[in-house]
């Protein structure tokens, strides 16, 4: 038990250095963008001392260290400072926006998950049957589209032709359970597509790797039934793989979902990050960023210690 708990906090720790250098980099890469950010405010007829002026009151004439200092130490406390496009405080604006984008990531895990395990082990179950290759062959065609050609067809078919969804998720705060389920089915439904060939795929090469151990060998000359050694006997063993990638598709959803709502106008975090890029509104972008890389950080860090949770070997060196 010791021995997991500091591995377990040595992870952590390698997931908190990890953090500080991505925020690095997040804030690094803003400052090199072309452009001074004030005269970008007042418009080019603005005279030399506004500019100065509006330098100083958003801290630019301070050096670069100190800026990022003092930005690190504000998003540790929650406070990202004000946007710069309206004024507003960054965590509010963002508040709802990545509770939508959380909302949306759930609403797909939730379909995503069963049906790609599912589908894992039914191919594995009926390896190199009709099935099989009709699942893998589905799969590599869905994963072979990137997410936002996906949404445009869903749009296109079951929008604007069937008329059976919404081709805009625009929703409000005041949205019901149910309708919040019908007006973003597409959206899901495109993430689902995207995401489920890598768990299926993975759980189906996992499953089948393992039933060429021995003992699944042994129990299979025992007359043990096929799907009761895939499900007893397997899949406790194949979890670790299983989890790393679910973990890894979860840390795509809150992240890669830009595009997605992008194409379906969906109020989303990733929204908010092409606007405010749009807008040259670096404070919200930077926040953005640094959110999404947290996220994605966490959830890998997550995976990581329930591989070695599931699987103890892990826990020792080759």
């Amino acid at each position: 038990m010791i021995a997991l708990i500091q591995l377990i906090l040595s992870r952590v720790a390698l997931g908190l250095l990890t953090l500080l250098i991505v925020s690095a980099v997040i804030f690094l890469s803003v400052e090199l963008l072309p452009g001074d950010l004030a005269q970008e405010i007042l418009g080019q007829r603005a005279t030399e001392e506004s500019v100065a002026a509006m330098r100083r009151d958003l801290g630019l004439d301070r050096p670069l260290i100190e800026r990022y200092v003092s930005w690190l130490g504000g998003a540790l406390r929650g406070d990202f400072g004000v946007s710069l496009a309206n004024g507003r405080a960054i965590q509010d604006l963002i508040g709802e926006r990545f509770i939508n984008t959380l909302l949306l990531a759930a609403y797909t895990a939730s379909i995503a998950v069963p049906v790609a395990i599912s589908l894992g082990l039914a191919a594995a179950l009926y390896r190199n049957s009709i099935f099989d290759r009709m699942v893998n062959v589905t799969t590599l065609i869905t994963i072979s589209f990137p997410e936002f050609f996906v949404g445009y067809i869903l749009i296109l078919f079951l929008s604007s032709k069937l008329g059976w969804f919404p081709g805009i998720s625009n929703i409000r705060g005041d949205v019901g359970f149910f309708e919040f389920l019908y007006k973003t089915f597409l959206p899901a439904l495109t993430l689902t597509l995207v995401i489920t060939a890598h768990m299926m795929r993975m759980t189906r090469a996992a499953i089948i790797n393992l039933l060429a151990r021995p003992y699944i060998e042994m129990a299979d000359l025992k007359g043990m039934p096929r799907r009761r050694i895939i499900l007893k006997h397997a899949l406790p063993n194949a979890l670790a793989p299983i989890i790393n990638v679910i973990a890894l598709n979860m840390a795509y959803l809150i992240t890669g979902v830009v595009l997605v709502e992008v194409v379906f106008v969906y109020p989303g975090l990733g929204q908010l990050l092409v606007d405010s890029v749009s807008k040259r509104d670096v404070t919200v972008v930077q926040a953005a960023c640094l959110i999404f890389a947290s996220v994605y950080i966490i959830l890998n860090l997550t995976a990581d210690v329930l591989s070695i949770v599931t699987n103890p070997r892990l826990m020792h060196k080759k």
